[in-house]
């Protein structure tokens, strides 16, 4: 089964130095058909204005994934952490028995385009932890680069989660195709540009729920950046 869900049919809040489109329920905006897909519980695709951001705030129990599109995100946090994280990067911090950190936009100038995700982990109470790491273009043109995945299976960073999230650039001739082991199913997220997956044509901020099917396909894209997550 293939459920389409569109950009437009995202939740949408904007604070004036914060633009976020919301692919699952969020804060003020609710839908009980959009709590999550198996464990991957948010997508939030941000803007927020040069110097501006989230004051330092807390999570628990919560592995939080932030992939820049455009500009510099910059992140600190209570276990001494301190990066500004640019397109290519990708950051991963465990929430566990809980942490305190804060983002901003470090730019006078550009505002900083990022997607914020939330992937429930498999055990509550871990300890916090951090990574980050980088992934150049090269290694998603045309293919799909793993780029969180369990522990030993050679993800750039760790998550506490039977969870695998692929990045890839498609354009032109370039195609991918991703196996889905029986029981496993996918979340295809369109990042920017335009591209055909299984058949569907999809634009920026288009999203598909891909069930019961044994591969997702990767074709026709137009400039387009492609989040693949593999999810039990």
């Amino acid at each position: 089964m293939i459920t389409l869900r569109s950009a437009g049919d995202r939740g949408h809040a904007n604070h004036g130095w914060l633009d976020s489109h919301h692919s699952f329920s969020f804060a003020d905006y609710y839908d009980p058909a959009q709590m999550g897909f198996g464990p991957l519980r948010v997508i939030n695709e941000d803007r927020v204005q040069p110097g501006m951001g989230f004051g330092t705030h807390g999570h628990r129990d919560m592995e939080i994934i932030s992939y820049v599109l455009e500009g510099q995100l910059s992140h600190q946090d209570n276990m001494g952490n301190g990066s500004i994280i640019t397109p290519g990067d990708v950051q991963r911090m465990s929430a566990g028995r809980g942490v305190q950190h804060s983002e901003f936009n470090p730019s006078k100038t550009d505002d900083v385009h990022f997607l914020q995700i939330w992937i429930e982990p498999a055990q509550r109470g871990i300890p916090a932890s951090y990574e980050q790491a980088r992934v150049e273009s090269e290694a998603k043109r045309g293919k799909l680069a793993l780029l969180a995945a369990p522990a030993g299976e050679g993800g750039a960073v760790v998550v506490h989660q039977d969870a695998r999230l692929y990045a890839g650039l498609f354009d032109g001739a370039e195609s991918a195709v991703h196996l889905l082991a029986p029981g496993r199913r996918a979340y295809v997220h369109v990042a920017r540009g335009g591209v055909r997956v299984n058949d569907a044509s999809l634009n920026a901020g288009d999203a598909l729920r891909i069930e019961g099917e044994p591969a997702v396909r990767i074709e026709q894209g137009k400039a387009a950046e492609v989040l693949v997550f593999d999810l039990p």
